[in-house]
């Protein structure tokens, strides 16, 4: 390719101008140098191989853990007028055979391929028969036993530096915290290579953390005021997702479940149908990656907590990679921590269970806490944010603090009262004054706690009680049914010695503001022209059968919307229309512009 890379964003990709390092680590690849590169999810990770992959002579060689995500990248590929394929376990024969022999004619810019299929003897041998561009390593944390994703099948990758010392390697994630980046390396044997970190931000994701009370009821709440957006719900369990996903269904909204659970050709239905927007939400578990490269979901949200911020980070990164406004809503349960600790313990390895738990404790003190959110997430992977975000909940409507200590007296007096051997439900209906059957029967409302906390609602005590936990006044034991026993440090809050604040809870997202226009990025856009956009992209994919966001991503409808491209070179100069999008489907856009336009202006 004669011309420069900057000319290939342009001209193949339709972007004006490269991100941050882009062009430094494109130029260090073509001349043959390795590279590491954290990049946030949406940062442009993929142009970093992609366009020198068409610069130097050979195929280049994608690595990657996922056969979906694969298929989604060459799709965006190939719209774009590159020679792409992947090869995996998902080809019938007759395509695989074709793929090999595009391979083998030295017809294909880029191959996909998952690791296990790359290291096996036969294709190990292939490539050294066929001039290779590069070796790129994506979702590369999955190496490190330090990765919150680690695969076995990814150690032998370790090997390739060995194998094919003068074709450049470039490791790529966006997960990874000092201890996971430098087992990387190591592993990798990049010792030698450049290495990127660009940070972990991604500010037009708004994270949102509220106490579970009622999870599927605020579920469907949050998804009522987002009717138009798609969207991933994970779930920690099967049996949950498929529950979830059924009650969603029978509520009216178009979902689907998605887990290891289903067969192949379940999955690949319901991930179809969620790439074509033929489905809104798809409820998935949090242990299965589900690798969809959609860049137009609008939000994520977690039905429980995750095991790690290095899940909940990559989980939410799912939303917004187009860059445009997106929303991370987490439900925030004590009882799903007590859960998650319990799986740890069940834990061989000590080692194993020491970085587990430290983890969890790390996710747990991002949900409890009480000032700018951002700032804690990108915190624990070493990056210092100078000043609030200001698109948290936390930054946008900031918790208030509420004097407990008499409320939390009171609590722990009916525990001690009780004979500290019932759990929490219990405790709140002596509390509360409840006349169930079993609270007579023990004779609990003859107690001097009995009906004291009446004024207060069971979701206050439960809030209360969880927080005296977690602060250590109260110590639930999991093993015993969760009875609740009062600790050592519970004495001096009795006495008097202690006071005890805590944040009023928060059981709802915040809902979006109903607006004529819309924003994105820095441009205001038309919704009613964005929504006739959205409709010809949907037609066009489906005529073609790739997903809608293969043709234009939502954030180039918005500029569309926004600037009204009617010609040429307006329309050109649109983020993400390249030469062959433009000959492709630029005529049938402009032409929904001019409609929407003379409509406008000379409205009946």
């Amino acid at each position: 390719m004669n011309e420069s890379p900057l000319e290939s964003l342009r001209t193949v990709f339709g972007y004006e101008s490269f991100r941050l390092c882009q062009q430094e680590i494109i130029e260090g690849l073509i001349q043959g140098r390795d590279a590491f590169v954290l990049m946030p999810t949406g940062g442009g990770k993929s142009l970093c191989f992609q366009i020198p992959a068409l610069h130097r002579d050979g195929v280049g060689i994608v690595i990657s853990p996922l056969i979906s995500l694969m298929k989604d990248q060459v799709d965006a590929l190939r719209a774009c007028g590159v020679k792409a394929a992947f090869y995996n376990s998902s080809l019938e024969s007759a395509e695989a055979r074709q793929v090999l022999a595009k391979l083998h004619n030295k017809e294909l810019d880029l191959l996909y391929i998952a690791p296990e299929r790359l290291m096996s003897e036969g294709f190990v041998e292939r490539l050294n028969s066929i001039p290779v561009s590069l070796f790129a390593i994506d979702e590369a944390h999955c190496i490190s036993q330090w990765g919150h994703d680690f695969r076995p099948e990814y150690r032998k990758l370790g090997r390739l530096r060995g194998m094919f010392p003068k074709i450049p390697i470039i490791a790529l994630t966006a997960t990874a915290e000092p201890h996971t980046r430098a087992d990387i390396i190591e592993r990798l044997g990049l010792k030698k290579s450049q290495c990127f970190v660009l940070g972990f931000d991604r500010p037009n994701i708004r994270y949102t953390v509220v106490e579970k009370r009622k999870p599927f009821a605020q579920l469907t709440e949050f998804l009522r005021s987002r009717p138009d957006s798609a969207g991933i719900v994970y779930c920690l369990s099967r049996k949950r997702v498929d529950q979830v996903a059924s009650d969603l269904i029978g509520e009216g909204f178009i979902a689907a479940p998605y887990h290891a659970g289903l067969s192949d050709a379940e999955r690949k239905k319901t991930q179809d149908g969620f790439l074509r927007d033929d489905i809104r939400i798809i409820v998935a578990t949090v242990a299965f990656g589900m690798g969809i490269d959609k860049s137009n979901v609008r939000f994520v949200v977690h039905y429980d907590i995750p095991k790690n911020i290095e899940s909940y980070y990559q989980e939410t990164g799912r939303a917004g990679r187009d860059g445009m406004a997106a929303e991370a809503l987490l439900l925030f349960s004590y009882g799903d921590i007590a859960i998650a600790r319990g799986l740890i313990e069940k834990t061989t390895s000590q080692e194993q269970k020491r970085i587990e738990t430290h983890k969890l404790g790390a996710m747990v003190g991002f949900a409890e806490a009480l000032s700018c959110r951002r700032r804690i997430l990108l915190g624990y992977f070493g990056e210092r944010l100078e000043e609030d975000c200001g698109n948290c909940d936390t930054c946008l409507n900031p918790p208030k603090l509420i004097d407990a200590t008499q409320d939390a007296r009171k609590a722990l007096s009916c525990v001690y009262r009780v004979g500290q051997r019932f759990g929490m439900m219990h405790v709140i209906d002596v509390l509360r004054g409840s006349k169930k059957e079993r609270v007579l029967q023990l004779g609990h409302d003859t107690l001097s706690t009995y009906g004291i906390g009446a004024d207060r609602s069971a979701d206050y005590w439960s809030s209360l009680l969880h927080h005296l936990v977690h602060r250590g006044y109260l110590n639930q034991d999991i093993g015993d049914y969760s009875v609740l026993k009062l600790t050592e440090a519970a004495r001096p809050l009795l006495s008097g010695e202690k006071t005890l604040t805590m944040a009023e809870p928060r059981v709802k997202a915040a809902p979006i503001p109903k607006t004529a226009r819309r924003k994105a990025g820095d441009v205001d856009y038309d919704p009613e022209l964005f929504k006739k956009l959205r409709a010809l992209r949907k037609e066009l994919a489906d005529s073609e059968g790739v997903p809608p966001f293969v043709i234009f991503s939502d954030a180039s409808l918005a500029e569309m919307a926004a600037r009204l491209p009617q010609e040429q070179e307006d329309f050109r100069r649109i983020h993400g229309v390249g030469e062959y999008k433009f000959d492709r489907y630029g005529p049938a856009f402009m032409d929904e512009i001019r409609r929407f336009s003379a409509g406008r202006d000379n409205p009946a």
